[in-house]
């Protein structure tokens, strides 16, 4: 199998409002991405005034058992699937990723969303069928809630903070169709505690779980979003797990899932020294696109041989489907099936869908 001399899978493209382009590159190169997005209708502060849903509004004013009142949030904690333990290994975590109100940015966004929660049904069966083990399947939405930006905005941080209205929806959404919740963080150049501070609430709900991508970790170099690919240490990624942690710690919760984004070797670096803990799952989810040897490789390279606990492998509907893979039997672009995802080794619990 080809190593390093292999050009990186292409990161999924930086979404700055003015078309989206996407070309392959060396592990230190950057191009631009489709996994941000701008929206003139979003709030970038978590000051912004917030707008409450009907469902949330009626939620609001339900008197619970106490006596007292139940907030938005309150609400989300009565939905939702009944997680009482770890969720990995015993099942595999079935994704769709993106952002509502971008429809470049996956799956997520693409379609309306009863459109999008059927495809996401219909996405899960051949991934039972297809597995030797039967392992059942855990669906989630993994919402892109903190995204870089390729301005510096108000807040000089080239990224922006979804509203409260935005992540309660898609929480709900996930809530009601009997699926766990992703939110993300793309940094630009904040730095990741207080990001992870604003979302804390939310991540509260005990089927709300963490996601932080190194592309868009650009604080140390200073580069813009979509220039240069960024980083992550394992003393980041130790910092997401303490968080973490503490949730569940305090709220008594059961364990978090952290997925952390990868696709070249500077993405995550000292991942020795990365530190696990019994309340958090942590999965290195191979984030890049290309034909399907390419993606294998990149699994090979960077997530296999540098194992830290679970795995993940991202598979794209268009991004994937560009290139013919000349090494392979196919003669025409074809999207991964279950079964060639689950003959790695290991053989990826985290599937994510862009």
């Amino acid at each position: 199998m080809m190593k390093l001399a292999l050009p990186v899978l292409v990161f999924s493209a930086l979404w700055l409002g003015q078309g989206c382009q996407s070309k392959a590159g060396k592990d230190q190169t950057g191009s631009t991405s489709d996994s941000t997005v701008t929206t003139s209708t979003e709030s970038a502060s978590a000051d912004s005034p917030t707008t409450t849903s009907a469902a949330d509004s009626a939620a609001t004013d339900t008197t619970a058992a106490a006596g007292r009142k139940l907030s938005p949030l309150d609400s989300l904690g009565m939905i939702g699937p009944k997680i009482t333990g770890a969720i990995l290994p015993g099942k595999r975590i079935l994704a769709y990723y993106g952002n509502p109100h971008s429809k470049k940015m996956g799956v997520l966004g693409e379609y309306p969303k009863d459109e999008m929660l059927r495809m996401l049904d219909k996405q899960a069966i051949p991934w039972v069928e297809q597995d030797s083990a039967k392992t059942p399947i855990q669906k989630a939405l993994h919402l892109v809630a903190i995204s870089a930006q390729g301005a510096p905005g108000k807040n000089g941080h080239y990224s922006m903070r979804m509203s409260d209205k935005t992540i309660r929806k898609v929480i709900r959404w996930a809530g009601e169709h009997d699926a766990i919740c992703f939110l993300d963080i793309q940094v630009g150049h904040a730095p990741l505690g207080p990001e992870m501070e604003f979302l804390k609430p939310y991540l509260e709900l005990p089927y709300v779980h963490l996601g932080i991508d190194p592309e868009f970790a650009l604080r140390t170099s200073g580069a813009k979003p979509g220039s240069k690919i960024g980083t992550y240490d394992a003393a980041d990624i130790n910092e997401a797990t303490q968080f973490l942690s503490k949730i569940v710690r305090d709220k008594k919760v059961p364990p978090k899932v952290l997925v952390v984004h990868r696709f070249t070797r500077r993405m995550v670096t000292n991942y020795k020294n990365i530190k696990l803990d019994p309340n958090v799952q942590i999965v290195m989810n191979m984030d890049g696109w290309g034909p399907p040897s390419l993606k294998r490789d990149t699994y090979h390279d960077y997530i296999q041989t540098e194992p830290v606990q679970y795995t993940g492998f991202k598979l794209f509907y268009h991004n994937d489907m560009k290139k013919v893979d000349l090494r392979s039997k196919h003669k025409v672009p074809h999207l991964m099936e279950p079964s060639e995802v689950l003959s790695l080794n290991p053989k990826p619990l985290y599937i994510q869908y862009q």
